[in-house]
């Protein structure tokens, strides 16, 4: 596992077809993005540990992160020291995935319709 390349499940990815259906919001790393942040606010530990990345979808870390790679990996690492794990390549990149995949699990559980709905999730 590796932060190269950043693969998802065939749920997630039928979970992120459906969420850019239904807000317009055309590119896989921009739910990701939003996805992790929401996951990541939540203090509980994800309870899928392990998770089948068996999609098509896939993006480099570039792709994933844009211009804010330091700042997602800062967030990953801390996550993982929070969650009593060394930040290690492999924990950083196990921790992206699980809450990459929690994120798009509450994302799709949302009436989300519009990019305002994001704005108005961020924001309560």
């Amino acid at each position: 596992m590796s932060l190269e390349t950043i693969r998802l499940s065939q749920t997630a990815r039928d979970q992120l077809v459906w969420l850019k259906r239904q807000t317009g919001i055309a590119h896989w790393n921009v739910l990701c993005r939003w996805a992790l942040a929401l996951s990541l606010q939540d203090e509980s530990t994800p309870l899928v540990k392990e998770i089948i990345t068996d999609s098509n979808v896939e993006m480099s870390w570039r792709t994933f992160s844009g211009s804010y790679g330091d700042i997602y990996l800062a967030l990953l690492k801390q996550r993982c020291i929070a969650d009593g794990e060394e930040p290690t390549d492999e924990a950083v990149s196990r921790t992206l995935i699980v809450h990459i995949h929690r994120g798009v699990g509450y994302l799709h559980g949302r009436e989300l319709k519009s990019i305002s709905d994001f704005v108005e999730l961020a924001v309560a």
